[in-house]
């Protein structure tokens, strides 16, 4: 059940404050109210079954950023890739057509990002960083041609994220940087799709995601930090590519993930005591598919029955994005009243697909390949499909996109496609 539909006035859902206020609570306070008032006239109205997602604003919105950007955009010179991975993939989610101009511009912007020491830079002359190779490399599967595979120098990228190994299993976002847990995910999410997983790369890497689990059941940048939503995303997804995930505590992260879902808005804060944003219906959002994943297998290991399905946030979740987060000129927003960016845009969307439609995982297939070492190799990315027998679309049933892989957020197709070319183009180390 949503928001809306609850069978007592909205009103009581709003945060019950003490007489102390604070920033935070009177910054909660004033969301709860715009969303509030949002929610009240659908509620009012029952439209709730007319909502509708305005697909060719967001297309067009996309579609214009990919001709070219004001020059205010010119604070993100050092993220080219991550501009047009989040395009992309807005056009992927809504279906539109990625035409041959699209992917010969793509291919032709990319390649220029790419440093002859390995990995792909923000700009041109720029440094390799994780963050930016891992958006370039989604962006070369959403392009999904020869072509754009090929350009990829996997020698020098394999030699390149091995300089960012760290004695203790974690990685450096770039040469001389920051550890961090966003680097284990983003090289572990490119190696899956580049079939570029070793023994020698992942050594000792569960191990240090591990240790990032906090005392709340999050998982943070380094060990001892704070749980951010994020960075949980980032650690359990790089714990299922490396299939490492019975290393954490699932029900403590399940637990932590749910009390992140805000009462009245449906959608999610980063960390508690933090403000609702759209980009975390995905950040956050994900986590749940996987966890169910998780927690699934685990039960099959004693023999139980499957687990009950972790639906309960999804109705909740696209009120939120279908109702608060869409600026009527197109793109999406991460509350209301805020201008819509690529970023947000890219991120609500992915939360809507990951919300709209129910994946699976073979475990009977898991169960054929014989060794770990197999596992390891990218396969458990190929693992996950589509139950179309099971999408929950609100609103007008034209609302729905397509849906994206739950470890590496391109389409469910785009990514086994790319991880099947180069499983026929073994590399080695």
């Amino acid at each position: 059940m949503g928001i809306i539909d609850r069978p007592f006035p909205l009103e009581q859902l709003f945060t019950k404050n003490d007489e102390y206020s604070t920033e935070s609570s009177t910054q909660q306070s004033k969301t709860e109210k715009l969303v509030y008032d949002l929610f009240k006239v659908v509620k009012e109205k029952n439209s709730l079954k007319t909502i509708r997602l305005n697909r060719i604003a967001h297309i067009k919105f996309a579609t214009d950023g990919l001709k070219g950007l004001h020059k205010h955009w010119v604070v993100l010179d050092a993220n080219k890739p991550w501009l047009c991975y989040w395009m992309l993939h807005v056009l992927d989610l809504l279906g539109h057509d990625i035409t041959q101009e699209l992917i010969s511009r793509g291919v032709s912007t990319i390649s220029k990002l790419q440093n002859a020491t390995g990995g792909f830079g923000g700009g041109p002359a720029q440094i390799s960083h994780a963050a930016v190779t891992y958006a370039a490399v989604n962006t070369i599967a959403i392009l999904g041609t020869k072509e754009a595979y090929d350009l990829i120098d996997r020698e020098s990228l394999y030699k390149w994220f091995m300089k960012l190994k760290q004695p203790d299993g974690s990685f450096i976002m770039h040469e001389g940087g920051e550890v961090d847990i966003r680097g284990a995910y983003c090289v572990l999410a490119s190696a899956a799709l580049t079939n570029l997983i070793t023994p020698e790369l992942i050594a000792g890497t569960a191990d240090w995601i591990r240790r990032c689990q906090a005392f709340d059941g999050g998982i943070g940048g380094e060990p001892g930090l704070e749980a951010h939503g994020g960075y949980a995303f980032c650690g359990l997804a790089a714990m299922e590519i490396l299939g490492k995930t019975d290393l954490l505590d699932v029900p403590s992260l399940f637990r932590w993930a749910s009390s992140l879902q805000m009462q009245l808005e449906g959608g999610f804060q980063g960390r508690p005591n933090k403000l609702v944003d759209g980009c975390y219906s995905f950040w956050v959002g994900a986590l749940f598919p996987i966890l169910e994943i998780i927690m699934t297998r685990q039960q099959l290991k004693k023999n139980d029955a499957k687990c009950k399905e972790l639906d309960e946030y999804i109705e909740a979740l696209q009120e939120y994005l279908l109702i608060a987060c869409q600026y009527h000129k197109g793109g999406l927003i991460d509350k209301p009243k805020r201008s819509p960016d690529y970023y947000h845009t890219c991120y609500c969307l992915s939360g809507l697909s990951t919300s709209q439609h129910h994946v699976i995982y073979d475990f009977e297939k898991a169960a054929s390949l014989n060794t770990e070492q197999e596992l390891n190799a990218g396969d458990r990315s190929l693992l996950w499909s589509e139950d179309e027998t099971k999408i929950l679309v609100l609103g007008d049933p034209s609302n729905v996109v397509n849906a994206t892989h739950p470890i590496h957020n391109v389409t469910i197709p785009k990514a086994k496609k790319m991880i099947e070319y180069f499983r026929e183009n073994p590399f080695s180390s």
